[in-house]
């Protein structure tokens, strides 16, 4: 028994090296030539749900302006098998972000051998980054990637409802209060329109603006300048903007992103503080959800998994981050272990005395 299963072992590293040898990486800094656009397209309408960020699009986005991006692209005989987008920042080389993989591999391959051949991709790209770090859905794990000294962790989960269902079927989902915090809003004169022309840009960007400013919270981020903003508000291909308006006045705004027929994902959404009670974000988030429906879209990801978003319904998929310290002595990985342990230490003091330290941290 023991010989026929290291036999059947070494039958499958054989098999796999030899679908290898046809395999190769390519790394792209812009947008790709027409053939390799259309092997690209080709691979994207064999997933399920493909993604923007993991299309030719990427490479069009007026976002991240002086931060390198690229895309690595697995081949086989040519044929696009898998993808893996990122960004450097400063010396940190980022594939996604907590809320938003941008890694898919073809359903009829070879998963870790097309998972291996990103890796090397990845690492012959990131030779000289301290940090490298890849998102993806936990439903795609990878082994190669925790083989070659990637630490993995969850990081959390995004709900995603399935538009299939349709938008009515989705609706009784919501929760109770969602229902009617929508109905709330029609009645009390929330009207939603989408973005369209320089106006209604305007418009939002006033609102972009002034959420800002808001002391309701800490905004986090750069600011998007007004004339990055305008170019990512023209991208209609791939971009949804919607606009609430009560009376005439904007109030609220969500953008969506989106590839044709795949994943809808929710991206950013600003409010005025004292046009909340009116329940304008629940307005826009269904109307925004009845668009995908009607264009095809399969999956919305709603990019977090929050209070706001679990009265959405949907299931929360779990997102894994697996990240490449290259520092000596991992001083980065060595930070975070010492902030765990520290962390549970804190948690286990009285509730008043950890809320003071976490204040004092900066937590």
């Amino acid at each position: 028994m023991v010989g026929k299963a290291e036999h059947a072992i070494g039958d499958v590293m054989v098999s796999r090296a030899a679908i290898m040898q046809n395999m190769n990486f390519k790394i792209l800094r812009e947008f790709p030539s027409p053939d390799l656009e259309k092997a690209w397209r080709d691979y994207l309408a064999r997933l399920e749900f493909p993604s923007h960020y993991e299309s030719p699009e990427y490479f069009v986005e007026p976002l991240w302006p002086g931060k390198p991006r690229f895309a690595i692209l697995a081949l086989e005989n040519e044929e696009v098998i898998g993808v893996l987008t990122g960004l450097h920042v400063d010396r940190n080389v980022m594939c996604g972000l907590p809320a938003r993989p941008q890694i898919s591999v073809d359903p009829a391959g070879d998963t870790a051998a097309i998972l291996e051949t990103l890796l090397q991709g990845l690492l012959a790209e990131a030779s000289s980054a301290e940090l490298v770090s890849v998102y993806t859905w936990a439903y795609l794990k990878l082994p190669p990637f925790a083989a070659r000294g990637f630490r993995c962790q969850q990081v959390q989960g995004n709900v995603v409802l399935d538009l299939t269902l349709g938008s009515d079927a989705l609706f009784k989902q919501f929760a109770k209060d969602r229902r009617r915090n929508i109905r709330y809003a029609e009645k009390n004169g929330v009207e939603i329109f989408e973005v369209t022309n320089a106006q209604d840009i305007a418009d939002s960007y006033a609102v972009y603006s002034a959420w800002r400013e808001t002391e309701r919270k800490t905004v986090r981020g750069q600011r998007v300048s007004f004339e990055v903003f305008e170019k990512a508000a023209r991208l209609t291909g791939n971009r949804l903007r919607l606009l609430a308006r009560v009376d005439g006045k904007p109030v609220a705004i969500n953008s969506f992103r989106f590839f044709p027929g795949g994943l809808f994902e929710s991206s950013a959404n600003s409010s005025l503080d004292e046009f909340m009670h009116l329940k304008p974000n629940d307005l826009l988030q269904w109307r925004g959800i009845e668009w995908a429906c009607a264009h095809g879209l399969r999956r919305h990801s709603l990019g977090g998994s929050h209070q706001f978003l679990l009265r959405f319904g949907g299931t929360v998929i779990p997102i894994l981050r697996y990240r490449l310290d290259q520092t000596f002595l991992r001083r980065h990985d060595l930070r975070d272990t010492v902030e765990g342990v520290g962390k549970k230490i804190v948690d286990k003091l009285p509730p008043a005395v950890g809320k003071n330290i976490r204040k004092l941290a900066g937590k």
